[in-house]
């Protein structure tokens, strides 16, 4: 019986996180928990302004995303699962999480945190050089623009 129970109840907020695979590009709204509609209606309010450029989604098999037909209508996009239990397939977005556990902990509870604070901590990410990437940010090579920046976007100070 060496397991760890959770009697309490989950936090009322989560996260609903995407990731474009290109560019790293990363998108995040909060929603009132893993309840379909609000899941549903998150995604669809994120992609939607991004809808040209949105073909395909792999989500995971959360309850969640049971009304993934009806994102793929909104949006005119295919919508692929990855395996149970094959985190790994769905790496970059995996990846993404943890980057914003930089500002989000996972013992956080995310009841007094605002959408101007994720939306902060999604800016700051898409703002910042990734080696992958050659240097440039997930910003500029989602939009395909170049950004000139007069203050390091992380706060570090460089010297020439």
């Amino acid at each position: 019986m060496g397991g760890r129970h959770r009697d309490r109840q989950e936090p009322s907020r989560a996260l609903v996180t995407l990731a474009e695979r290109r560019s790293r590009y990363i998108l995040a709204a909060q929603v009132p928990g893993k309840h379909v509609p609000g899941v549903t209606a998150a995604v669809t309010r994120l992609l939607r302004p991004h809808k040209g450029k949105c073909y395909t989604m792999t989500f995971d098999n959360g309850k969640e995303f049971a009304e993934h037909e009806t994102i793929a209508v909104e949006l005119d996009a295919d919508i692929y699962f990855a395996h149970f239990c094959h985190s790994w397939e769905r790496g970059l977005n995996e990846n993404s999480n943890g980057l914003l556990r930089q500002y989000f902990p996972k013992e956080m509870e995310l009841i007094g945190v605002t959408q101007e604070q994720v939306q902060w901590a999604v800016d700051r990410l898409n703002h910042r050089p990734r080696k992958v990437l050659g240097f440039r940010t997930p910003f500029e090579v989602f939009f395909g623009k170049t950004v000139r920046y007069t203050k390091s976007p992380l706060g570090v100070a460089l010297r020439n």
